[in-house]
């Protein structure tokens, strides 16, 4: 049972206790459903390990507050503890310290100055397909809509405007196979795989300003696969490649630049997902960045479920405590004063006051 009267603090710990590594939120969807039914103020609508919560008081805009329940695999760090102010434990960071300011808020807001959503969802730790987000934005569109979304995934406490894209492709390089007895009847495909790798050391990457945030854009081999036998010259070599791209690219236009790129070699697009502009001269949000941020946002340069809202025309930011560059790391631990502060930053601006 999670008790939302709790301190926010508090909260996150509970929440970290509560194992949810990707495909298995089910224990904890079922506590936050149950805690969120006991608000009046709220009608509460779930779909599989989806849950979200909804008020009513018919004002002029509507706010998304959304956050996934899932985290990477436990790594010996569960359950959380606390060490000279920070909790430490497996999503502390990414993200169930942004869960618990959702959380609270849903719980403590009953007359914010917008109509408030709240999105707990699954599988964001993994692959796109069984993304909850995605899911509930194909089955249930009317559930997500919005003027404006805040994805409380961990940027130190910062806001971070819109997101890159990401893709990632195989490109092949192919050779001729022989026995290695005699090599020269063949052509070494591993071998030619070092004109990709030449390709990668010689790439220089765009920073383009999308919307006044400067953005930085990356090229890198991730994986590469080839060999045969110990006796046999590979005829095929295949280097994965993650690009990076800045949301002024279309996932079209990203692909047809790789295509350039690798000029030569065969190039087939394994797994993509779009950017979002930063969208910050929408009303909504730029009171948002003028209350919470003080007037400054930065580029994401990560990919994240802003890009979801995006495809449903909502423009969304990323903000909530914790450190990224900590997130599916062992030791991975979230500041106790910036979980405080979150929560108190974000009720300031729902309720007018900030």
């Amino acid at each position: 049972m999670l008790d939302l009267t709790a301190d926010v603090r508090d909260l996150t710990a509970r929440l970290i206790d509560i194992a949810s590594v990707s495909g298995e939120e089910e224990p904890l969807a079922d506590a936050v459903e149950q805690a969120l039914r006991s608000y009046a103020h709220l009608t509460v609508l779930r779909d599989g390990n989806a849950v979200v919560a909804r008020t009513d008081l018919g004002r002029e805009r509507r706010v998304i507050l959304a956050g996934h329940l899932d985290t990477v695999p436990i790594a010996d760090n569960v359950p959380s503890r606390v060490v000279d102010g920070r909790l430490y434990g497996c999503g502390a960071s990414d993200m169930k310290s942004g869960v618990a300011v959702q959380l609270k808020l849903a719980a403590t807001l009953t007359d914010p100055v917008y109509d408030l959503t709240f999105v707990f969802y699954d599988c964001e730790e993994v692959e796109a397909e069984r993304n909850g987000l995605r899911r509930l934005v194909a089955r249930h569109p009317d559930w997500l809509r919005g003027d404006f979304a805040v994805l409380l995934e961990p940027t130190g406490g910062q806001i971070e405007g819109g997101c890159q894209g990401t893709m990632r492709v195989e490109v092949t390089a192919q050779g001729v196979r022989a026995h290695s007895a005699r090599s020269w009847m063949g052509r070494n495909a591993i071998h030619e795989a070092g004109r990709i790798l030449d390709v990668l050391r010689a790439y220089t990457p765009r920073q383009p300003e999308v919307d006044g945030l400067r953005y930085h854009e990356g090229l890198n081999a991730v994986g590469i696969t080839g060999g045969v036998a110990g006796n046999v010259i590979p005829d095929q070599c295949v280097v994965t490649v993650n690009y990076r791209f800045a949301p002024d690219r279309t996932p079209q236009e990203a692909e047809a630049h790789l295509r350039e790129v690798f000029d030569g070699f065969d190039v087939r697009v394994t797994d993509v997902a779009a950017g979002a502009r930063p969208g910050l001269d929408h009303p909504t949000a730029a009171a948002f960045v003028a209350s919470v941020g003080g007037g400054q946002a930065r580029a994401k340069l990560g990919w994240t479920d802003v890009a979801r809202m995006a495809e449903l025309g909502i423009p969304a930011v990323n903000y909530g405590p914790g450190d990224p560059t900590l997130a599916h790391t062992k030791d991975e631990w979230v500041d106790l004063a910036e979980i405080a502060t979150a929560e108190q930053r974000m009720a300031a601006w729902l309720t007018g006051a900030g």
